[in-house]
């Protein structure tokens, strides 16, 4: 099948983690992505779009060093699968409450400058989104069907609450980071499963 191989992981394992399936709430910023709405009023998101934009996703990342890149996660569901990317990129991260002004304010203990920002879920971690866009600095976020998407640069809709969604998205990203990076060539190479980093 063509369409198989257009896709990062197959259908099935973006399926099964329910990568693909939003909530009751649609804002217009989204409605671009909402393939349909179920029965149960569940908005679900366009699979072939969600795979597409991972890919822009991790071509955009790659073009930075890690040092360049900040990974900010309030929800705790995406925890562990921003500390994994982390051990195996080397990219920043916030996991946790993002401290203001860190990005602003050179005169902090923690300030650090960046050029890239990810963020898990653009309303919990509209702090650091804000800060960006003072900044100039482009945001790619993780955005559910109920997200606002005012001063991101790229979305990548997706089930940004689950936590084997937040997992398979991270470990996707790393995995090709990693090979856009000329760290690994194959998928094969990258050891690290899913479930290593999947929130607990």
């Amino acid at each position: 099948m063509a369409e198989e191989e257009q896709l990062l992981v197959p259908i099935d394992e973006y399926l099964k983690v329910g990568l693909h399936i939003g909530t009751k709430f649609r804002t217009k910023f989204m409605s671009p992505f909402i393939y349909k709405v179920r029965p149960d009023g569940l908005a679900v998101l366009n699979v072939q779009e969600i795979n597409k934009r991972l890919e822009l996703a991790a071509k955009l990342i790659a073009k930075y060093n890690p040092d360049e890149i900040l990974v900010v996660c309030r929800r705790e569901n995406g925890w562990k699968p921003v500390k994994m990317l982390n051990k195996y990129t080397g990219i920043k991260i916030f996991a946790g409450r993002y401290p203001p002004g860190i990005l602003t304010n050179p005169s902090l203990d923690n300030f650090m400058e960046t050029k890239l920002i990810l963020v898990a879920d653009p309303w919990p971690d509209r702090n650091a989104v804000n800060d960006a866009a003072r900044l100039g600095i482009p945001v790619i976020a993780l955005c559910d069907t109920n997200n606002d998407s005012t001063n991101v640069d790229l979305v990548i809709p997706c089930n940004n609450k689950g936590k084997k969604s937040l997992a398979l998205i991270f470990w996707i990203l790393t995995k090709e980071y990693l090979k856009a990076r000329g760290k690994i060539k194959t998928d094969s190479e990258f050891k690290a499963t899913v479930d290593d980093f999947t929130q607990e």
